[in-house]
């Protein structure tokens, strides 16, 4: 079968699309068809060498396919035979015509909605849900949403006033994206290009303040953000670092303003996002939020993936297809 190979940790060129032998079930696995392939921007940090890679390479790469499933191992029930599912892998394996995962990890994709839209809501709108419960919104907040127009952002500014928002700040950084935002219901948007943006935020604000604040960025501008949180009431929720630096808060910074910051991720967390993955893609069969797609590629073009993802130049998901799973007419932007 083809399937992508990180050759080692490098650049994008390091992913390289080759024959490799077909998976086989174990005991409780499955084998997937794939024919959308989720690309995540973890991933290209994994690749970099930012985060550990989950083995050592060469390797098949990819940790998140939807298809269907053709086999079964030992253990699982024959009757998911057939079922469409999105298959979560351990970070290895997913980038290729068939996928081995735990049936476990598996969760199907509903009647109605296309593999791609499930791949492109999956993981960022269930990460969404579970930030939006763990921000325990109560009704007429002000939050603030950083990169609001792709990934967790976009599902993020989608459902927040359904939990209770009554005012959404987001950020984006090209003119495209901050329209995009202003369109998933955005009331006021900001260019966190400019290195000044917490300053426009305070602008903004008049004199409101933030109850949520939802960081991805990290770095320094998260610390200039506490200044402008509501004082005993305010929350921060750190899920990202798409600065490629923790936030720069200390346990003082928080004490002296009687703000909370919580850190969303580990396994606890990532249980938690699992076990919501179900329910985003009910929502998205039902249309009452809109899966958020950049490209449909070749399966061969995943290091174009990964390089324009990070140029920042993608305004949605990223999927790759096999192209035994489609023709070449399917393949496009939007």
């Amino acid at each position: 079968m083809r399937a992508i190979v990180m050759t080692s940790v490098g650049g994008p060129e390091v992913l390289v699309e080759r024959d490799v032998p077909a998976p086989q079930p174990g005991v409780g696995e499955v084998v997937v068809r794939a024919e959308a392939i989720g690309v995540h921007f973890a991933e290209t940090q994994l690749r970099s060498g930012i985060f550990p890679s989950p083995a050592v390479p060469p390797f098949v790469f990819g940790g998140e396919a939807a298809g269907t499933v053709v086999e079964v191992g030992g253990g699982v029930d024959r009757g998911m035979i057939g079922a469409r599912v999105i298959a979560t892998t351990d970070g290895t394996g997913a980038y290729a015509e068939r996928v081995v995962a735990a049936a476990a990890a598996t969760v199907r994709v509903p009647d109605g909605l296309s593999l791609t839209d499930a791949v492109a809501v999956s993981v960022p709108g269930a990460v969404a849900l579970t930030l939006l419960r763990a921000a325990d919104l109560r009704g007429g907040e002000v939050v603030l949403v950083e990169a609001a127009a792709t990934g967790v952002g976009a599902y993020l500014t989608q459902l927040a006033g359904e939990f209770g928002a009554a005012r959404v700040l987001a950020t984006a950084g090209t003119a495209d994206k901050r329209d995009r935002a202003r369109a998933f219901g955005a009331d006021d948007v900001i260019d966190h290009s400019d290195p000044d943006w917490p300053g426009r935020v305070r602008e903004v604000l008049g004199d409101a303040t933030i109850d949520v604040a939802f960081e991805s960025i990290g770095g320094e501008s998260a610390a200039r953000l506490l200044d402008l949180m509501t004082p005993l009431e305010g929350r921060m929720l750190f899920y990202g670092l798409l600065s490629g630096r923790p936030a720069a808060i200390g346990s003082t910074d928080l004490m002296l303003r009687g703000l909370t910051l919580t850190g969303c991720g580990g396994p606890a967390w990532l249980g938690r996002v699992a076990a919501t993955r179900a329910e985003i893609l009910e929502r998205a069969a039902a249309g009452t939020v809109t899966p958020v797609v950049d490209s449909i590629l070749p399966l061969g073009d995943a290091a174009l993936a990964h390089e324009k993802i990070e140029k920042r130049a993608a305004t949605g998901k990223m999927i790759l297809v096999p192209t035994a799973s489609a023709s070449a007419s399917e393949f496009f932007s939007v």
